[in-house]
């Protein structure tokens, strides 16, 4: 039988590859956004789409409710790989921002996991792929809202996977570095939303540094960055492996990253950062 996956965020970057290359595999896709203007692009090229916003708990349901009534009630996978960004230092990052991207990076993904879960018990079978980060890893500077769900993230994921350790579900993280997507773009209104660059009295680093790369125009300015592709190839083994791994690295970076962790002191890697 053609197995199924509900993958978020597909709009652009990992999830737009996800959908298009698993389909091509054979998969019946359900490529989730969080607009219906991207949905509704995505179902003219031939994909299954319906809205799907971790911010919104109605959103979650219905996108679960109109999986399984198109499934007759079963569903093979889920990759969690909708999230964004709020790029800026912690001292300056308000308190609703971290709701805000809390609701998203993490809340949206246990909500849908947890709803998908008596489905896959039921039948048997399942995989939960969560996309993580290298900053899932790691913590890197103006980054803290960010690294702070993938952290989150992780452990969740982490602790997920012991409990059903006993059961057919396998519970799985990817961990990509720098992929050419539209990550920072896409974080540019959150920045301006939420950070009073102004007004901080790191002004200047903002207006030297975090600016310039955030609104740089050209791609490929991160060190060790890789298509999509990159991740695809992990995720597909994680679908199709009889003996899926628990979790993916994707670029040298994050696996350079992954072995310092492992190696050095705390002193040493954040000499190490300050010099990136």
């Amino acid at each position: 039988m053609q197995k199924s996956i509900l993958i978020t965020g597909c709009s652009s970057g990992i999830g737009y590859e996800a959908a298009h290359t698993l389909s091509k595999r054979g998969w019946r896709v359900f490529a989730t956004c969080r607009l219906e203007i991207d949905c509704a692009r995505l179902r003219l090229e031939g994909l299954e789409s319906f809205p799907l916003d971790y911010s919104n708990e109605e959103s979650i349901k219905f996108a679960v409710h109109e999986t399984l009534v198109r499934t007759n009630g079963t569903l093979d996978a889920v990759y969690n790989n909708g999230a964004y960004a709020i790029p800026g230092l912690v001292q300056d990052v308000p308190r609703d921002a971290y709701r805000a991207i809390f609701e998203v990076n993490l809340f949206g993904y246990f909500d849908l996991i947890n709803q998908i879960l008596p489905v896959m018990f039921n039948q048997g079978h399942g995989r939960i792929i969560n996309c993580s980060s290298i900053l899932g890893l790691t913590a890197m500077q103006a980054r803290g809202a960010y690294n702070a769900t993938k952290f989150a993230m992780e452990g969740l994921t982490d602790t997920l996977r012991l409990e059903l350790k006993k059961s057919p579900i396998k519970i799985i993280l990817i961990e990509p570095g720098p992929i050419t997507a539209d990550i920072r773009v896409k974080s540019q209104p959150h920045f301006e939303r939420w950070i009073d660059w102004n007004n901080s009295k790191n002004r200047l680093f903002y207006k030297k540094t975090l600016i310039p790369r955030l609104y740089a125009k050209n791609k490929g300015i991160d060190l060790g960055e890789l298509p999509p592709s990159a991740v695809i190839k992990k995720l597909i083994h994680a679908l199709e492996a009889k003996k899926p791994h628990p979790r993916y690295y994707v670029t040298w970076p994050t696996h350079v990253a992954g072995a310092l962790k492992r190696l050095l002191t705390t002193r040493a890697l954040d000499w190490i950062k300050g010099r990136i």
